[in-house]
């Protein structure tokens, strides 16, 4: 008699057990969902945070770009798909600094005119796979003045790699460069679309050649630079914290 009551009484405690946990799961589930609302509040006050941060620093990258361009004719705008004031300004500090005497820019746009004013006495291929933004480059250009550029429409065709990739023909007579900024053809979707550049620029470039990567945030970038910097043994590597990422390789 005395084993029954016993096992009746364990029975009770490990149903009240049990309908305790019970209890405290529902008011965990309860807790949890009165928790996420403030946890998506945190979060969205931080990238807000973050974004604002970032536009006050390409606000400051686009003052010192325009004041040191002292341009005289209007100019499209930055960011988004176009180049970002912080690269455009990297670009204007290593052209003025290394004097570069042949420049391939792959990607016409701002970058075009941010090249051409800082380096003047230079000469200036502009590749576009694009033929509207490779005009709406070239009446930049002439609003400006700038007479330096030589810009060339290539359309995408089958690379060897397995990409997409300039017409091979459009850049038969170009070598000898001294500066090539890398922001095309478009790569938001293919990673590797920007890869033949090394196959088909490495020889093309002067042995004090700098070589700017746009875009070095992303993987397919990133992954293009660390394979720039093995074709180029002399170079160092270095990235930028900029708001797409940017690489740069110096020769040592």
């Amino acid at each position: 008699m005395l084993s029954v009551i016993l096992l009746l009484i364990a029975l009770t405690l490990l149903a009240l057990s049990i309908y305790q946990l019970r209890i405290i799961k529902r008011i965990n589930e309860k807790l949890i969902k009165l928790v996420s609302p403030e946890r998506d509040i945190r979060r969205i006050a931080k990238a807000q945070s973050d974004a604002s941060w970032e536009h006050y620093r390409q606000s400051e990258y686009y003052a010192q770009l325009i004041k040191l361009l002292d341009l005289k004719a209007p100019i499209p705008s930055t960011r988004s798909w176009a180049a970002s004031p912080d690269v455009l300004l990297t670009l204007l500090e290593l052209a003025q600094s290394s004097k570069p005497a042949r420049i391939l820019d792959l990607g016409s746009g701002m970058s075009t005119l941010v090249l051409a004013v800082s380096a003047p006495g230079a000469k200036i291929f502009s590749v576009d796979n694009s033929a509207e933004y490779a005009g709406k480059t070239a009446k930049l250009l002439t609003s400006h003045g700038i007479t330096n550029v030589d810009i060339r429409i290539a359309p995408l065709t089958p690379h060897s790699s397995g990409v997409d990739w300039y017409d091979l023909s459009k850049l038969g007579d170009i070598s000898s460069i001294d500066l090539l900024f890398v922001d095309g053809p478009p790569g938001s979707k293919i990673p590797k679309a920007r890869h033949p550049v090394i196959a088909e620029c490495v020889a093309k470039l002067s042995p004090r050649a700098i070589v700017v990567i746009d875009d070095a945030g992303r993987d397919g970038e990133k992954d293009m630079a660390h394979e720039f910097a093995k074709a180029l043994p002399n170079h160092t590597l270095e990235f930028l914290s900029h708001e797409k990422g940017t690489a740069v390789l110096l020769p040592k």
